[in-house]
């Protein structure tokens, strides 16, 4: 048995998912804006181990995340987290390619970073290598030349003073015609997503370990000691792959 393997149990039970199934699971609704955020975890709630967020995963998890890129018409992330996980350039497999090409797509989705500082390389592959042009969503405060040489390689809009404001980000998506927004992380953009309410659903798998150590959540505030936010979640399905859960929820 492959160690990709995925089943449903809830709802629904069903072994071996193909790939078309878990497409199907895991469709943006057919009319209107939605933005989604894809996190794995561990048992004691860590969203990293050795500071990564991938080493948190498995052959199953890996399967499922390329998965949900497929029918994006854009990848949100923040800047840190396309950092520390080495991001390149938003290009899928031939295979993702060819089904997007037939559902009426583009052929790759989009790559939109935030960034408060615009700590970015413009010749690096997320930008060099992008076969769409990136958006780089910044603040007002954010230093003017690093503004206008990423000017240079992608669409720089600001969207607040200070921090960025994720519903101006879901707003300026939408009018671009970018409604099925999927985000790969980090912390800092999940919990400021979350404060404006624009999050719509959360892919979350949870790994079978336990890494105890100091690692941080999958949402943190942007404002260090901000006061909690709780998020009311229903859960939508719970896929299976050996000891590892694939969870989906709606919020």
């Amino acid at each position: 048995m492959s160690d990709a393997v995925i089943d449903r149990i809830w709802p629904d039970p069903a072994s071996d998912l193909t790939d078309a199934a878990l497409l199907q699971a895991v469709s943006f609704p057919e009319d209107g804006t939605w933005l989604r955020m894809n996190f794995v975890t561990s048992l004691d709630g860590a969203a990293t181990r050795g500071g990564r967020s991938g080493a948190l995963g498995d052959p199953a998890d890996r399967r499922l995340f390329d998965l949900l890129r497929r029918p994006a018409d854009v990848v949100l992330l923040g800047a840190g987290t396309a950092r520390i996980e080495g991001y390149g350039a938003m290009r899928l497999s031939d295979d993702a390619v060819a089904w997007r090409t037939d559902a009426g797509l583009a052929p790759h989705p989009t790559l939109a970073l935030v960034s408060r500082s615009l700590d970015l390389d413009p010749t690096s592959p997320m930008f060099a290598d992008a076969p769409t042009r990136p958006i780089v969503y910044t603040v007002a405060s954010a230093p003017l030349a690093r503004r206008e040489e990423l000017a240079e390689v992608a669409d720089v809009i600001v969207t607040g003073d200070e921090d960025a404001d994720g519903s101006r980000i879901r707003q300026d998506l939408a009018q671009r015609g970018l409604h099925r927004i999927h985000s790969e992380g980090g912390p800092h953009l999940f919990g400021a997503m979350l404060a404006v309410g624009a999050v719509d659903a959360l892919h979350l798998t949870l790994a079978p370990s336990l890494e105890v150590g100091t690692a941080g959540r999958i949402a943190r505030p942007v404002i260090a000691n901000a006061p909690s936010l709780p998020a009311h979640a229903s859960l939508a399905s719970v896929l299976r792959a050996g000891d590892e859960l694939l969870l989906h929820y709606l919020l």
